[in-house]
């Protein structure tokens, strides 16, 4: 397994993509102020196109079907949760919001090895189904938040580490939804983003519902991150993006 480092990731002038994809800004001759309020305008616009068309194909299944996908052997076999927990370290009495926690694919596994876990999800019918399965299960260290769609809803400062899932494109207005994110973890904390690859595979989400590693980048830096720490080889077709 190979991991790249980036700190700072300012200092670079090329960014590694294993998306082989490069985030083009156009140049504008116009007043100092208009190219930036173009440039967060043309991220939100496509922040919300993607992420709204992200949310009607994947409701497209009833949340039942939706379950037993996210919690498949078949989905074991690309999304190798337990090279991805001995990834993250000791995660053990650490404070983790899951968001997108969904059936709680993830959510049981943290817990299970000693995080308090914070399963975080903008849907009332996963968050019911999750708690079914946290009392049907007896299971500890879980509590539950449902959440808007446009806040993370954290305190400052509240946890140690944020762990988003195939949950990135979902999000609108991500800049700002990060920047929230970033000031409700701790400063010795971190963000956690795995998320598939911008290019054809034998699962995830449409093509152009994917974000490529460089435009996930470019939207942390402009929430405030600036460390980052990229893993392409760990997953099949899954990137993990470490960012503090």
């Amino acid at each position: 397994m190979k991991t790249r480092h980036f700190l700072p990731l300012a200092s670079l002038i090329v960014l590694f993509c294993a998306c082989g994809e490069t985030n083009k800004k156009e140049v504008e001759t116009t007043p100092e102020k208009e190219p930036i309020e173009k440039h967060h305008k043309k991220h939100q616009e496509r922040n919300r196109h993607h992420s709204g068309s992200a949310n009607a194909y994947m409701h497209k299944k009833p949340v039942e079907e939706l379950i037993k996908n996210f919690e498949s052997p078949e989905r074991d076999a690309y999304q190798k949760p337990e090279k991805v927990l001995q990834y993250l370290g000791n995660i053990s009495d650490k404070t983790i919001m899951d968001i997108g926690a969904g059936s709680g694919y993830f959510s049981v596994k943290l817990a299970e090895k000693g995080a308090k876990v914070i399963a975080a999800d903008v849907s009332e019918e996963f968050q019911e189904a999750l708690k079914k399965r946290i009392e049907n299960n007896k299971l500890e260290n879980i509590t539950l938040r449902k959440i808007p769609y446009n806040n993370p809803s954290l305190e400052p400062n509240e946890v140690d580490m944020v762990l988003i899932v195939n949950t990135y494109h979902h999000i609108e207005n991500r800049s700002d939804y990060f920047a929230k994110v970033k000031t409700g973890t701790k400063s010795t904390g971190e963000l956690v983003l795995i998320d598939f690859f911008k290019s054809e595979t034998p699962v995830g989400p449409p093509l152009d519902h994917k974000i490529s590693i460089d435009q996930v980048i470019t939207e942390l830096k402009e929430a405030g991150y600036s460390n980052f720490d990229i893993n392409v080889d760990l997953l099949p077709y899954q990137y993990i993006i470490k960012a503090k």
